[in-house]
């Protein structure tokens, strides 16, 4: 009998009765709300699959990374975790070292590096994967914090104006009984309702994903400094600028004895030759 007397109150009875005693106004306020939860659940189901994917992935990248010996050997192996905003972030340094190595390689005691400039360009591939991945993660938040914030707003609006018609009505009538009053502030309140169910489940869903979104990017910046020291330690020509130009003369003179052997060349030919 209790259980009965309470439902119509806490069920879908009061709100039908309020929607259905709602001014146009009001109406159309809760309209508009609808639409924004529409894309706020929208997002919210869209990103924890994002995040979900992005975070299992990523366990699997590190996993696999942290066993590697050759900041290429990932990419050499074939392997691919898509997932990994981590990933994507190596794949586009790796494919820059790639390229210098091919295109533009110093030979250091027969091993191929590459220039401090090639480097240079490596660090900024990283810092701008790193930035774009984190783009994505946050692309479409600004849907919820609008739902977070203006939700509740736009509900009191509707409570506002809902309230001001019914005491304009009752002001015309003349009549300012609780019963003539009674429909027309439940019509109103129910716009504060409808605002403060879109505001509730994406403020929760907003805080989480923001903290989530904060720690991936910060494993992404960690990430790209690591790597991108590997790459130096491994990569890069750090010979002292003396040593290389001792090399560099070395090489020259090489040349220079290699093209005198040769009975039917000049020394001067022999200088051009060595130095082209």
């Amino acid at each position: 009998m209790i259980g009965f007397e309470i439902q119509p109150l806490i069920g879908a009875g009061a709100l039908q009765f309020a929607f259905e005693k709602a001014t146009l106004e009001g109406k159309i306020t809760i309209g508009v709300l609808l639409i924004l939860s529409l894309f706020s659940w929208t997002i919210i189901i869209t990103k924890f699959r994002q995040l979900y994917i992005a975070r299992k992935w990523a366990k699997k990248f590190f996993a696999a990374y942290a066993e590697t010996r050759d900041p290429l050997d990932i990419r050499n192996r074939g392997d691919n975790f898509e997932g990994a905003p981590a990933y994507q972030v190596y794949i586009r340094g790796a494919d820059e070292l790639d390229y210098h190595l091919k295109n533009n390689p110093v030979t250091v005691k027969g091993e191929k590096r590459v220039s401090r400039g090639a480097f240079e360009a490596v660090k900024v591939t990283l810092e701008e994967a790193s930035g774009a991945e984190a783009m994505s993660l946050e692309k479409g938040m600004i849907v919820l914090s609008t739902a977070v914030a203006g939700g509740p707003f736009i509900g009191l609006l509707g409570t506002v104006w809902g309230v001001m018609e019914t005491f304009a009505g009752i002001a015309r009538a003349n009549s300012a009984s609780l019963t003539a009053m009674a429909p027309g502030v439940a019509g109103a309140l129910i716009a504060t309702v409808i605002g403060l169910l879109v505001a509730i489940p994406a403020m929760f869903a907003y805080n989480f994903m923001v903290t989530t979104i904060r720690g991936i990017t910060q494993e992404l910046d960690g990430f790209a400094s690591r790597y991108a020291t590997q790459i130096e330690h491994q990569y890069v020509d750090n010979r002292p600028l003396a040593e290389e130009i001792k090399e560099a003369n070395e090489l020259l003179a090489t040349r220079i004895a290699g093209a005198l052997k040769s009975p039917d060349r000049s020394p001067e030919r022999a200088l051009a030759t060595a130095e082209y």
